[in-house]
């Protein structure tokens, strides 16, 4: 059974106050180009569907035209989306029954009450079933009339509360078992602090909403959303896809695509990664203004500048040959200091600030004590919210 794994594709994001709508439309075309000619069983996308849980009308337009295009080119193909952080739960559950029943299974809300469970599809071939576990973003929070309360009267821990609900589910390891789960997943011993994150992901504060990797073991493939870069966890059959194209700076120059997974007879498992080419690329251009200019082009750019240029009005300079320029930054005066562009500061046109930092800037100076308070006032408004 060929099953393609895509996730985090984050349908009407804004970046650097640019519209990424072309962008978004690009790759999905392309995605869709992949899937008509691999012609997988399955298509699972594990979460964040949407960068906001209230899309705009745009935004709900083209993930329309996107899953409308997959089931009318390859209309034999089970198509699974769960939902993730950044979207509503209700806004992906709509129409979830009616769906169903033409292959495509829209899962937004987990289990919540004690008579609920994971969402199971079935599929068969020559080799048996394959079950599909989808599960979509949980927090504590929201389990909490399944999982109870903790000795203190509090809500589990992210990596308890996921446990929990998996550990409930009677999962016949006889045959192959698939999950889809949008949620931060590490090897087990992994301290969170050093795993490597990208600014456009959504990080809690402490990274309280660790998971350990282990609860996975039991199913043949974990198809994982959350984690912005393609990576494994722990082993070759628990990875994250990535997002379909880049979202931060950081990402800049990291080789994007869909994991197209093979599961032939039990134990037996093919992954292949099929790149995706972008409709602009991620650069980072460092140099004198002058060798900076010499690079001028369409592509989404952060210009380094290493010394102090004679010219004047640098920023208009280099807005005219980079029309989708996203920041300047100097490293001849203050390293990594953002110059205005546009009439916005650096600091003012970086979206992916989290709200630790905006809360923290916005109140000025406080004490590590009201620190840790913030934390908790952070952590328990998210975690009661998502």
């Amino acid at each position: 059974m060929k099953i393609m794994h895509l996730s985090d594709l984050h349908i009407g994001k804004r970046w650097f106050n640019l519209d990424m709508y072309e962008d978004q439309k690009h790759i999905l075309d392309e995605i869709t180009d992949i899937a008509t000619k691999e012609k997988p069983d399955a298509i699972v996308i594990a979460g964040d569907v949407y960068n906001s849980s209230s899309p705009s009308a745009d935004a709900v337009e083209l993930f329309d035209y996107f899953i409308s295009g997959l089931s009318r080119k390859i209309s034999d193909t089970e198509i699974m989306v769960i939902s993730g952080n950044h979207d509503s739960t209700s806004r992906i559950d709509m129409f979830r029954e009616i769906l169903k029943t033409n292959k495509i299974h829209m899962i937004g809300k987990p289990p919540v009450k004690p008579e609920d469970y994971i969402e199971k599809v079935t599929l068969s071939d020559e080799y048996g079933n394959v079950n599909f576990y989808l599960l979509p973003f949980i927090s504590p929070a929201m389990v909490h009339r399944i999982n109870g309360k903790d000795e203190n009267g509090r809500n589990f821990s992210y990596n308890k509360a996921v446990r929990m609900i998996i550990e409930r589910e009677n999962i016949n390891t006889a045959e192959r078992n698939v999950i889809v789960s949008h949620q931060f997943y590490l090897p087990c011993g992994t301290d969170p602090k050093n795993a490597e994150r990208t600014k456009s992901e959504s990080i809690k504060v402490g990274n309280i909403d660790v998971v350990y990797a282990d609860i996975l073991e039991k199913f043949d493939y974990s198809a994982l959303g959350h984690i912005h870069k393609p990576m494994k966890v722990g082993n070759e059959f628990i990875r994250y896809c990535g997002t379909p194209i880049a979202y931060s700076v950081g990402e800049a120059n990291q080789q994007k695509g869909v994991i197209m997974v093979e599961l032939n007879e039990k134990g037996n498992i093919e992954i292949k990664n099929i790149p995706l080419v972008p409709l602009h690329e991620v650069r980072v251009i460092k140099g004198t203004l002058d060798e900076i200019l010499a690079q001028g082009c369409e592509d989404y750019v952060s210009a380094v500048i290493t010394e102090k240029p004679e010219k004047t009005d640098v920023s208009g300079r280099i807005v005219e040959k980079f029309p989708n320029l996203l920041e300047i930054c100097s490293e001849y005066d203050k390293p990594n200091s953002k110059i205005s562009t546009n009439g916005k500061t650096g600091a003012e046109m970086d979206d992916n600030k989290s709200v630790f930092d905006l809360c923290k800037n916005f109140l000025e100076n406080i004490s590590m004590e009201e620190e840790e308070i913030l934390h908790d006032i952070i952590n328990e408004i998210q975690g009661g919210n998502e």
